[in-house]
């Protein structure tokens, strides 16, 4: 049975862990704001440029860009993966690393190679483990303050590694934020860019918003040299303002259930601690009883 000393000590540790745990929910529930306010704010911008875009590229064609023509024979994959730098946010960054081992394993096949983009140190090291080729990687950029720019210059060098025959396809691996319970993940094809779907096939809605035909100057072909570049830039800014919302939304989450997990070790212990307690007292009880009855005797 554990000492007064060991159960006492046992408490005052649980009770340090919880405080650290605390903090820590505090500072992602802050961190969380602002996070989620920047890719609330974008969501729009994008859901719009890939409407304008599905227009313009329905008149182009495939003839217009080589960013929208698919290789027909696959021999390398890249998979630009999302995690986050730092654990401590329970199955987030576990979820997607196995988001991403399902994606190669449904794109296995002979002779076919993957590579790795990693925006994250958990999913750098993932790939290191299981002896993946690392394009790049981008450490310290989830979870903080980033801009635009940091999508351009990635999203550049994997337009120019596609152009140069590096990889036949791109993919990217992020999660998609939901709610603050819910982080799913996803995986998308970057290059060559998917057609966008379009609902000819569908029953014309009536109630449906009206979508205008695009009027072009100087023409399709042209605008489109701009803007499918620009549609990797958006998708993947897009898919960093998710991963790092998510983030503080697992770690927020995480660190609320350890936080209740440590109150209720705390009140374990402290039952404990007071059994223990009782059990010392009535020995020394028993002890002077006993030492008295001696006496008289």
């Amino acid at each position: 049975m554990a000492t007064l000393k060991d159960v006492q000590l046992k408490i005052t540790a649980v009770k340090k862990t919880k405080q650290i745990t605390k903090a820590m929910n505090m500072v992602a529930t802050s961190k969380l704001r602002g996070a989620q306010t920047a890719m609330e704010a974008f969501r729009p911008y994008a859901g719009k440029f890939a409407e304008v875009l599905g227009s313009l590229a329905e008149k182009a064609g495939e003839e217009a860009s080589p960013l929208l023509v698919s290789r027909e024979d696959v021999r390398k994959i890249h998979i630009v993966l999302c995690t986050s730098d730092r654990g401590l946010c329970g199955g987030f960054n576990s979820n997607l690393i196995a988001k991403a081992e399902d994606l190669i394993k449904e794109k296995a096949a002979e002779n076919v190679e993957f590579s790795i983009t990693s925006f994250g140190k958990k999913g750098r090291d993932w790939a290191r483990k299981e002896g993946l080729s690392i394009s790049d990687e981008y450490l310290g950029i989830v979870g903080g303050k980033f801009g635009f720019n940091v999508a351009s210059v990635s999203g550049r060098k994997l337009i120019d590694d596609f152009l140069s025959w590096e990889f036949d396809e791109a993919y990217i691996v992020y999660p998609e934020f939901l709610n603050m319970a819910r982080q799913v993940p996803v995986s998308k094809q970057l290059l060559p860019i998917p057609p966008i779907e379009t609902a000819e096939e569908e029953p014309v809605d009536e109630d449906a918003p009206y979508l205008p035909e695009h009027i072009c100057e100087p023409s399709a072909n042209e605008i489109l040299g701009d803007l499918l570049p620009r549609n990797i830039y958006v998708q993947l800014f897009s898919a960093l303002l998710e991963t790092s919302t998510s983030e503080h939304a697992a770690r927020m989450t995480a660190m609320d259930n350890a936080t209740k997990a440590c109150n209720d070790m705390i009140e374990n212990l402290t039952l404990a601690y007071n059994k223990a307690r009782q059990a010392a007292v009535t020995s020394d009880l028993m002890d002077i009883v006993g030492g008295a009855e001696a006496l008289k005797g």
